[in-house]
């Protein structure tokens, strides 16, 4: 995705009003059809770092059937090893939070009037690098929520960002209404005296 470059100015704050914008109008119901599939890995370094807390823990598990283990230093080794197994699960679980989060991510993105031009453009790797930064932001990471808020812009998910693309979501104007059609104009006339079908009245 190149440069988006300054906003245009709405319509209404142009000076020439013959130098419009084409704008290219979403639909407000979103896009229909089929989620794409992931395109990115799993997490590479959250992946490393849950696999080295298990071996980690499993080392350390392995090092309490020490038999000359007794005492002081046994207990010292059953408090590594609860830590090791601690430091283990909350990886893992905080892969598979992530993991879950990306999916629900995805999944809402791509129904949104914005995935019509992501689809025509083959942007469905940016939308998941979005998605990747956007799942970290949300478990705290602030460094991943300011690379999360450049790449949204790119992809058009605030106003602002949506002028600059020239985008927007169509409303009742933009849709041709539908043609009506008009009854024939009924008048009532009083039919004149040599018309054959008026009715004559005979007053005695």
């Amino acid at each position: 995705m190149g440069g988006m470059g300054p906003a245009p100015k709405p319509e209404g704050a142009r000076r020439r009003r013959n130098a419009t914008v084409a704008m290219t109008p979403l639909p407000a119901e979103g896009r229909k059809g089929r989620t794409p599939k992931w395109p990115l890995l799993d997490d590479v370094v959250l992946t490393a770092r849950r696999d080295q807390a298990l071996r980690k823990a499993a080392e350390l598990e392995l090092a309490l059937l020490e038999p000359d283990l007794k005492g002081r230093a046994k207990a010292a080794a059953e408090k590594k090893a609860d830590a090791g197994r601690e430091a283990a699960l909350i990886l893992t679980k905080q892969l598979e939070a992530q993991q879950q989060l990306e999916g629900e991510l995805w999944r809402d993105l791509w129904r949104t009037p914005q995935a019509v031009m992501w689809e025509q453009l083959k942007w469905s790797r940016e939308v998941a690098q979005y998605v990747r930064w956007k799942s970290r932001a949300e478990a705290g990471d602030l460094d991943a929520a300011k690379e999360a808020r450049q790449l949204g812009d790119r992809l058009g998910l605030t106003p602002l960002a949506m002028l600059r693309l020239r985008w927007k979501i169509a409303e009742a104007d933009d849709v041709k209404p539908a043609s009506r059609k008009r009854r024939p104009a009924t008048t009532s006339r009083r039919p004149r005296p040599d018309d054959p079908r008026a009715t004559l009245h005979v007053v005695e």
